[in-house]
């Protein structure tokens, strides 16, 4: 019980820190050098420099990311489940308060400078988020809603919102702004990557003389598949075993969790995971297992 508080409260502190890291690229960076980020941020910058520009409305940013992300939120907790969704409500919530509280000011006059360090905040924002299984809100939450009902990406959905925010800044702020924009998201893809992968799923291979205490636990917690190989030490000749097992990047902090509480000397190697097929559970497939090998435990 302790091991999940812990667990709990370190979440928990991740999604506010996260929310003021996004803040803090917006209101220091990107706003104020017309530098728009991609997905709901950036539609919710754009609304409020808008109605600023255009009509003297000003409404912080903030308050569009918390409006936009309503529905999603609500969306998000009905069809993925709560655990993804409960985190990165309070992301959304804590990058709202923070800025809505913080002041919007230029810390510096040169764009390429805000364009690249507003990227650099907001991908640390939302790369932690990932590392520890949930997301910033948004388009994250499409792609899992999309992912579990179509089993299509959300890439292409990701880059007409994406062009449309770039060419809408472009056409009210100057093509200026539109290029900042472009370097700005490619620093930010760029540090999400080097944070956690960018890929919805990924292939764990596991070498460790545990495998009788870690297969339970896996099976039990995240409710996939482990592929057993025997394998061998080509210096110490040692006999073990070779787990592979495929997750999505939500379970990857968990995974890592249950691999260094099982067996700490395991070794791991993750491969990114182009695609798949056969059979895979989604959330809700994971849960009713669950449920069911619960009521058998029971009984």
């Amino acid at each position: 019980m302790e091991f999940k508080v812990s667990d709990e409260l370190k979440r928990i502190a991740v999604a506010l820190l996260s929310g003021l890291i996004l803040a803090v690229g917006l209101n220091f960076f990107l706003i104020p050098g017309n530098i728009f980020a991609s997905g709901f941020n950036g539609i919710a910058q754009l609304l409020s420099s808008i109605l600023n520009k255009m009509f003297q409305i000003k409404i912080d940013t903030g308050y569009f990311i918390l409006l936009l992300n309503i529905p999603i939120g609500i969306l998000g907790w009905i069809k993925v489940g709560r655990n993804f969704t409960y985190y990165s409500v309070i992301t959304i919530i804590s990058t709202t308060f923070f800025a809505v509280i913080i002041p919007v000011q230029r810390l510096t006059p040169d764009p390429l400078m805000s364009g690249l360090f507003g990227g650099v905040l907001t991908g640390v924002g939302i790369g932690a988020s990932l590392r520890y299984g949930f997301s910033t809100g948004g388009m994250d939450i499409i792609a899992v809603i999309l992912n579990k009902t179509t089993g299509k990406s959300v890439g292409f959905v990701m880059l007409v919102i994406n062009m449309f925010i770039i060419l809408t800044a472009g056409f009210f702020f100057g093509w200026q702004s539109a290029l900042y924009t472009i370097i700005s998201n490619y620093a930010m893809t760029r540090v999400i990557d080097g944070i956690h992968t960018s890929h919805q799923k990924l292939t764990a291979f596991v070498v460790t003389n545990r495998a009788q205490h870690i297969i339970p636990v896996l099976s039990q917690s995240l409710v996939r598949g482990v592929t057993i190989m025997p394998s061998k030490g080509g210096y110490s000749g040692e006999e073990s075993q070779v787990l592979m097992i495929v997750i999505t990047r939500y379970e990857l902090y968990r995974f890592k969790q249950i691999i260094s509480q099982e067996d700490p000397l395991a070794f791991v190697n993750f491969v990114n995971t182009a695609d798949i097929s056969g059979n895979f559970f989604d959330e809700e497939q994971q849960a009713k297992i669950s449920a069911e090998a619960a009521r058998s435990h029971r009984n």
